[in-house]
């Protein structure tokens, strides 16, 4: 699967992973300094923040390591139920998902990353296959969904890449994937608090 994007592109994917990592890192970095106090009960809490802010950097570079490039250190469902936990979202994940070809579960991985944005606060995210044919339905089911005019406008194709930003990146280039499957990313919002992306 080749997916070919421009150098502005690269440059908002970088920033972002940066961005999702920059919270546990310096996490970790203030478990370091709290280590160096007396107090046994600091180095406890310490040791804890250390070892949970790890885990969680471990967690999302193993999902964006999938969900970017070439890199397989997991299965498209385990690393997606990795970068998870701990959130706001929950994830359900049909069994024949994974048994499509790792292209389209490269989509799905990059597809609930945008249920998860348009998701706030939180909700329910269902990835399943499309019957009969080659395909992904991503939806997501919260209290609100928010969808700005910047992330409609890569959807729909109406974007430039001289518009995108570090949010609206990962939209652009999961319409990139889906165009290397000879597939299209759609939109749908059938209730309110309710959001569907189909790839197919």
């Amino acid at each position: 699967m080749n997916v070919s994007v421009e150098l502005r592109v690269l440059e908002l994917l970088s920033s972002r992973l940066c961005h999702e990592l920059i919270s546990p890192v310096g996490a970790i970095n203030n478990g370091i300094e709290l280590m160096d106090e007396d107090d046994p009960d600091f180095v406890k809490e310490a040791t804890k923040l250390i070892g949970n802010s790890a885990k969680t950097a471990g967690r999302r570079l193993d999902f964006y390591r999938f969900a970017y490039g070439s890199g397989r250190a997991g299965t498209a469902r385990d690393v997606t139920l990795g970068l998870l936990e701990g959130g706001k979202a929950r994830c359900t994940w049909e069994d024949a998902v994974s048994t499509l070809d790792i292209g389209w579960q490269r989509v799905a991985c990059n597809m609930v990353v945008l249920a998860t944005e348009a998701l706030p606060r939180g909700g329910m995210i269902e990835v399943s296959t499309i019957p009969g044919k080659p395909g992904l339905v991503v939806k997501g089911v919260g209290d609100a969904v928010n969808l700005t005019p910047e992330f409609r406008a890569v959807l729909n194709g109406s974007a430039t890449v001289a518009d995108l930003t570090a949010r609206t990146v990962q939209a652009y280039y999961t319409v990139k994937l889906a165009e290397a499957l000879d597939a299209t990313l759609t939109l749908a919002e059938p209730a309110p608090g309710s959001v569907t992306f189909t790839a197919g």
